[in-house]
């Protein structure tokens, strides 16, 4: 009795509960975000040690300035052809997407998501890799096979689930899987990617090989058990890895306070683990591309992993299945303080006398006419509508290298009925 009198006197106990700074109706402000100047942050040597280096998971490695020039440290000084591959792969991302977007409304596809606004990431980030360098990444790193010349048409044709598809409609639309292109298949659990990369690094190092590891993981799958796990292998045996953390800010609907950006940044995980932690401008393609080369170079040295946080915006909603003007203000995306990943990019190569709006709105039209061109030849495979995959037979295909018995079995049966209803 003399307890229960002594808690009333107490002040009750309650939990903190985030909320996002604005909800739809709102305006939208994002002043309240630190941006460091570009070209402020120092570039270390790769093998400083990660205790030296802390201050870089806080601040924000910036090589792009207001006007579009490259400054500081970490600009990458990569020459003109290689900035107008980059541009280009990236404008081709945003074309296939919006494409594919119109696909998805059509009817020709059940579902699509769109990588607006985050295409530096994984375009610069693979132009910084060697071609065979194995990637692990989410459903918004398509640039990837772009950058690494994936057919289009076999792309779209996955999309499709239609006699064309590689994956013989097995998957998701979006979630490709290449093993030729060094592209894992994409699973819609993001926190499986982490632990697959680590462990496909530490198989490279143990048989001498000099292929390095990228994985990919947004901000919400940094709360996941599979995220620590990960982390913690690669930094104790040292595997040769890049662990990106997409901070695009929204998981779906949650915004990324629910996983803990209220606390720190999601760079900062790695003091924790003893492993070098970058925060990166992740619509800054040139930021993007030094630090994951500095990443690459570190591995490449058995030097071990590194945690790199792309710092961006999700412009559009999460998929074709979602409506962010129910959790968050219109437009959004385009109030992004870091900008537009291709017009920073753009403007850059302008500024250099390598680049111009003429042959910036060419190349436009012709990757538009590229896209239609692949599109036209993958829908006479079929649509999701028309003729998606349809082989019966092959689901029990591609598991075993002979089918047991039991399962011959079944697929026989499976086969039987479906002729028997012709």
């Amino acid at each position: 009795m003399n307890r229960d009198k002594e808690r009333r006197n107490r002040p009750a106990l309650a939990l903190h509960v985030p909320e996002p700074d604005a909800r739809p109706g709102d305006e939208i402000d994002f002043s309240h975000i630190p941006i460091p100047a570009a070209g402020a942050a120092p570039r270390p040597d790769v093998s400083a040690r990660p205790d030296a280096i802390r201050d870089l998971a806080y601040g924000l490695v910036r090589v792009l300035d207001e006007e579009g020039r490259a400054v500081g440290p970490w600009d990458p000084r990569l020459d003109a052809d290689t900035l107008r591959r980059m541009l280009r792969d990236m404008m081709m991302v945003r074309v296939y997407d919006d494409r594919m977007y119109r696909a998805q409304r059509q009817g020709k596809t059940s579902f699509y998501m769109k990588s607006t606004g985050e295409e530096a990431i994984a375009v610069a980030g693979t132009h910084a890799l060697d071609r065979e360098d194995m990637t692990f990444p989410t459903y918004r790193q398509q640039g990837i096979l772009v950058a690494r010349d994936y057919p289009l048409i076999d792309m779209m044709c996955q999309v499709y689930s239609n006699r064309g598809d590689p994956l013989k409609g097995r998957q998701l639309p979006i979630m490709y899987s290449t093993k030729e292109y060094g592209f894992f298949s994409i699973s819609g659990n993001l926190g499986t990617q982490y632990p697959q990369a680590v462990g496909w690094a530490m198989g490279s190092a143990i048989k001498g090989d000099s292929r390095i590891a990228v994985g990919y993981i947004g901000d919400g799958a940094t709360a996941e058990g599979d995220f620590h796990n990960a982390v913690t292998f690669a930094g104790v045996y040292r595997a040769p890895v890049i662990l990106n953390i997409v901070n695009n800010q929204w998981a779906i609907s949650t915004f990324s306070g629910i996983a803990g950006a209220e606390l720190t940044t999601f760079a900062a995980r790695a003091v924790g683990y003893g492993i070098p932690g970058l925060r990166v401008d992740g619509n800054d393609a040139l930021a993007v591309y030094a630090a994951t080369r500095w990443a690459a170079d570190r591995a490449r040295s058995n030097l071990g992993p590194t945690l790199i946080e792309f710092f961006t915006y999700r412009v559009e909603g999460h998929s074709t299945s979602d409506d962010p003007s129910a959790y968050r203000p219109q437009g959004a995306g385009k109030a992004w303080p870091l900008g537009d990943p291709i017009e920073r990019l753009k403007q850059h190569l302008i500024g250099l006398g390598e680049w111009d709006e003429e042959r910036h709105a060419a190349q436009h039209e012709e990757l538009n006419a590229e896209v239609r061109a692949a599109q036209k030849e993958a829908e006479k495979l079929g649509t999701l509508q028309s003729d998606p995959w349809s082989d019966i037979g092959s689901m029990f295909e591609d598991v075993y290298e002979d089918v047991p018995w039991h399962l011959a079995e079944q697929r026989d049966q499976a086969l039987a009925e479906k002729e028997a209803k012709r």
